[in-house]
């Protein structure tokens, strides 16, 4: 594996991958890698013969107040975790090299459909740092097949509408939540988690386990769903923000509907944790 760090030298290898006719994959990522960000490497290696993985803390999806400066840096790790996870370029650009004006006046894409519900609501103009960053790279590689983990539902929905709309001729593809033994999603913001914080967030996937059976057995009263759902997670320490039932596209959900997303997003301390989970009602 190689690492880049300016553009030019990325587009040098991937042109001559592209001239060879080789299929290229790109996993997006802030760095501080786990076991989900390696899935997607190893997703991105089961579907294309080239796997570029970007790794940039990107200032513009961090709001005030945000822990953008204390967001890890460990690139040195991540390379070694990405080499021997059969990845073939690290793009690892500096913030001038993505924004070599700056950021002030940047031209910024935004997602209307999703950019204010949810998480935007509570993260003003978050969306519309992920989504111009994610135009940006996917421009700069333009792969054919672009890898996201469905931990961050919202922003799955967001590049896909921006692909889109835009007529990106790339495909973007969800893969799978990893998780921790006790159901906590993986996450780089995990590790800002004391021991006993970290066993008592598995109280978010169970809290959202326990509305996929209800909503399998067919209770469709959303609203008391979600707030039995957000006692529980007042009870077990944390501050939640939301937890709703949607329908896939973020809608929202009806009486009539099978199959639903529940969300949440919820304080443990002073960490900042989101999960979801996909239900299709009659399933076991």
């Amino acid at each position: 594996m190689k690492t880049v760090h300016t553009i030019a030298e990325l587009r040098a290898h991937v042109a001559a991958w592209r001239e060879a006719g080789e299929r290229i994959a790109l996993t997006p990522t802030m760095g501080n890698l786990h076991r989900g960000h390696l899935r997607l490497v190893e997703a991105g290696r089961a579907q294309a013969q080239r796997v570029v993985t970007s790794v940039f803390v990107n200032p513009l999806q961090f709001g005030m107040n945000e822990d953008f400066d204390r967001y890890p840096r460990t690139l040195d790790a991540d390379a070694a975790q990405l080499e021997q996870a059969g990845c073939d370029l690290l793009f690892a650009p500096s913030v001038t090299e993505m924004y070599p004006r700056g950021r002030e006046g940047f031209t910024v894409i935004s997602v209307p459909r999703y950019a204010h519900i949810l998480e935007g609501e509570f993260r003003p103009g978050h969306f519309d740092g992920v989504a111009t960053v994610v135009n940006l790279l996917l421009n700069i590689v333009r792969p054919d097949i672009a890898l996201f983990g469905e931990k961050d539902y919202q922003q799955l929905l967001v590049i896909r509408q921006m692909a889109a709309d835009l007529h990106l001729p790339i495909e973007i593809r969800g893969v799978p939540t990893e998780r921790e033994t006790n159901g906590l999603a993986l996450s780089s913001r995990n590790q800002y988690l004391s021991a006993s914080e970290r066993e008592r967030a598995s109280a978010l996937h169970r809290v959202l386990s326990g509305v996929a059976d209800h909503l399998r057995a067919g209770d469709r009263d959303f609203d008391q769903l979600c707030e039995r759902g957000l006692s529980e997670l007042r009870e077990a320490g944390f501050r939640p923000q939301y937890l709703v039932v949607r329908r896939p596209d973020l809608q929202r959900a009806e009486v009539a509907d099978s199959e639903f997303r529940i969300l949440l997003a919820a304080f443990l301390g002073s960490t900042r944790l989101i999960d979801n989970i996909p239900v299709s009602a009659g399933t076991t």
